[in-house]
C-alpha cells in the first residue's frame, strides 16, 4: 500500500459515509491532482471521489466557503453531487462520475467539439440563478498572494512588478463598464473538466466566486493552450454566435491576466515545497506568456474596446 492510499484509508475512517464496510471490500485508487490528494473509492458496489487537502492550502483556501460554491454548482447542473464535506479538515467526497474522460490540454485541442461543450457547462452554470458566497475580486487576490509571498523566501521573475504596474491600465478599462457578477468556476484547469463526449462536468470549486463570466473563457482558452479556431469555437458556442468587440476583448485582456494572478500561486507553491510539480518553472513560463500577450500591438485595442464598452 502506498503512503497516499494509507493516508486515504486513515481519512476515511474519519467519515460516516465510509462507515461499515470493511478494508477488503474497499478499493482505493490514487488519481491525479496539482495540491490536494484525490482518490476514486469503490465500496459497496458504489463509487466515490475522495478529496485530502494539500498541505498548506489552507493558507490561502477556506473550506467552508469552498463547500458552499461546491453544493451549489452541484444545484446548478454542472458539477457532481457533494456526499460529505468538512469545513474544518478539507476532506470532501462527491459522487464518482464513471465513463468520463478528465480532460487535458491535447484532449481539448484534439477531441470534436470540447471547446463547444465546455462553453455551454460555463453557460449553464452562469445562468443558472445560484450564487457564491466568495467574491472573486482579482487585484485583491493579487494583493493577497503578495502579502502570503511577503512572509515566505521566494523570488519573483523579473519584471514581475512592472507587469503588475502596467495593469493598471487593464483594471480601469474593466472598471469602466463593470461586468454583472455570476458564479463562475475562476481556475478552469483543463484537468478539472469530465467528458464523455455529449456533456461535461465541472470538479474543484476551491478558487471560485462570484466574477465576470468572460473569466472563465478567458482562463480555459490559456489553460488549454487554444489556437484562434478553439477560441472561436467556445466563444461563439457561449454567445451562440459571434460576440461585440467589448465582449471579445474581455476574454483576450483575462488570457493576460489569469496568467498574472496564477505566477503568484505558482509561487506559494514553490515557498511552500509541494512536490508535485516544478512550479518555479510553471511559475516564469505563465508571466512570459503574461507580458508577451500584453505587449502584442492588438492589446490595446482590446483594452479600448473594453474602455468604451463598444
Amino acid at each position: 500500500m502506498t503512503d497516499d492510499v494509507a493516508r486515504a484509508r486513515e481519512a476515511m475512517a474519519q467519515i460516516p459515509l465510509f462507515a461499515g464496510v470493511g478494508a477488503e471490500d474497499t478499493e482505493v485508487t490514487r488519481l491525479g491532482g496539482l495540491t490536494n490528494l484525490v482518490f476514486r473509492v469503490a465500496q459497496g458496489g458504489k463509487l466515490h471521489c475522495l478529496r485530502l487537502p494539500g498541505d498548506g492550502t489552507e493558507e490561502y483556501i477556506d473550506r467552508k466557503t469552498e463547500e458552499q460554491m461546491a453544493r451549489a454548482a452541484a444545484s446548478a447542473g454542472v458539477s457532481p453531487e457533494v456526499l460529505f464535506s468538512d469545513g474544518e479538515s478539507g476532506l470532501m467526497v462527491t459522487r464518482f462520475l464513471d465513463g468520463f474522460e478528465t480532460m487535458s490540454p491535447e484532449t481539448f485541442r484534439t477531441k470534436p467539439g470540447a471547446p463547444a461543450r465546455a462553453a455551454r457547462a460555463f453557460k449553464q452554470l452562469h445562468t443558472s440563478g445560484e450564487t457564491f458566497v466568495f467574491q472573486f475580486e482579482l487585484l485583491s487576490m493579487i494583493d493577497d498572494y503578495l502579502k502570503i509571498l511577503g512572509t515566505k523566501e521566494v523570488a519573483f521573475p523579473d519584471g514581475y512588478h512592472d507587469v503588475l504596474r502596467e495593469s493598471e491600465g487593464v483594471r480601469e478599462a474593466l472598471n469602466a463598464h463593470p461586468a454583472t457578477r455570476v458564479p463562475c468556476h475562476c481556475d478552469p484547469l483543463c484537468e478539472n473538466f469530465l467528458d464523455d463526449g455529449e456533456r461535461m462536468w465541472i470538479v474543484d470549486w476551491e478558487y471560485s466566486g462570484m466574477n465576470d463570466p468572460l473569466w472563465d473563457l478567458g482562463d480555459l482558452s490559456i489553460e488549454g493552450g487554444f489556437e484562434p479556431s478553439h477560441d472561436e469555437e467556445m466563444i461563439n458556442a457561449y454567445f451562440n454566435g459571434a460576440p461585440g468587440d467589448a465582449e471579445y476583448g474581455r476574454v483576450i485582456i483575462y488570457k493576460a491576466m489569469c496568467d498574472l494572478l496564477w505566477t503568484l500561486w505558482g509561487l506559494i507553491q514553490v515557498a511552500n515545497e509541494n512536490p508535485v510539480d516544478d512550479f518555479w518553472a510553471y511559475s516564469t513560463g505563465r508571466f512570459e506568456r503574461c507580458k508577451a500577450l500584453m505587449s502584442t500591438p492588438g492589446f490595446d485595442t482590446h483594452i479600448r474596446a473594453v474602455r468604451e464598452g463598444t
